[in-house]
């Protein structure tokens, strides 16, 4: 059984689980107040509560990486989440809520193991090493890990396993990414991190040790690069969009659209020294134009 051809009435049951269950990843997603909780309302309630799941596996993993326990104890951890969904495809072995949620959605919507792989190994690259100044091959990865790879276990939730799909997740997940990068640039130099690729750090003189980079006048140029970048995988995503069921893409438009309002906000405010541990501003007119944009067909 695939996405494709399950039906999207509400059930009482949403993926056949425990009300208990489905309450547990429905409270990880509400607590965490993320900005994709409106596309995932839309969706009837067997495909919300997956995507629900997926976020509340995105949730843990992440929090993994960013904890601070030595890293060797993050890497134990994470390794454990590998072995528990080897162990979810193979043998159909839960150990609490999410496991079980998950299990449901493999089973409903024929979800890769590879991606759940690929999303843990994103993980990793923070745990293991912070990163900083990455070349642009690690950072394209980085990304498809930790973004891409979660949009293309959505896409199949949302209804579409085809390979536009696919390409929709490819090039949705670098934008949202890639925004999130130039969005928290401040917050990551506080933590040792910097995102931002190497070689453009070094063709506008920028240092790559990370909170000198912030007050190094070439940032703005290196975040224009990277924020033109995100616009064209923006612009690509929604181009592709046109070639699968527009339905079930209407959740990736939505994300979408309001992740491009917060890269445009940013574009406006810039990179400055001073601007950069200001929070974009997005006034709800705004969030109305970009929201109204995603419903075009």
């Amino acid at each position: 059984m695939t996405a494709q051809n399950i039906q999207t009435h509400d059930e009482p049951t949403p993926l056949g689980c425990d009300p208990a269950d489905l309450a547990w990843v429905e409270s990880t997603v509400k607590q965490a107040a993320t900005s994709f909780a409106a596309g995932m309302r839309i969706l009837p309630p067997m495909r919300r509560y997956a995507m629900y799941a997926i976020y509340a596996f995105c949730r843990v993993v992440d929090d993994i990486a960013d904890g601070y326990e030595p890293m060797e104890q993050r890497k134990a951890a994470l390794d454990a989440w590998h072995q528990r969904i080897a162990a979810l495809y193979d043998h159909g072995t839960t150990q609490d809520p999410l496991d079980r949620v998950l299990l449901a959605c493999i089973h409903f919507f024929a979800l890769r193991q590879d991606d759940f792989h690929a999303i843990i190994d994103g993980m990793m690259m923070d745990a293991e090493n912070t990163i900083v100044a990455p070349d642009e091959k690690t950072l394209d990865l980085y990304c498809d890990r930790v973004a891409s790879a979660v949009g293309r276990l959505s896409v199949r939730i949302f209804g579409d396993s085809t390979e536009d799909a696919d390409k929709v997740a490819y090039h949705l997940g670098r934008a949202l990414q890639l925004t999130n990068i130039l969005r928290d640039i401040a917050e990551d130099a506080a933590r040792g991190r910097l995102y931002l690729p190497g070689d453009l750090l070094d063709r506008f003189h920028v240092p790559h040790a990370p909170i000198k980079a912030l007050s190094a006048p070439g940032l703005q140029g290196v975040a224009n690069i990277l924020s033109v970048r995100a616009l064209d995988h923006f612009r690509k995503a929604f181009i592709t969009m046109q070639s699968c069921r527009p339905k079930a893409m209407l959740p990736a438009r939505i994300m979408g659209a309001s992740y491009e309002a917060v890269l445009v906000a940013l574009r406006k405010r810039g990179w400055s020294a001073d601007a950069l541990h200001e929070r974009p501003e997005t006034s709800a007119l705004n969030k109305v134009f970009w929201l109204t944009r995603s419903y075009r067909p």
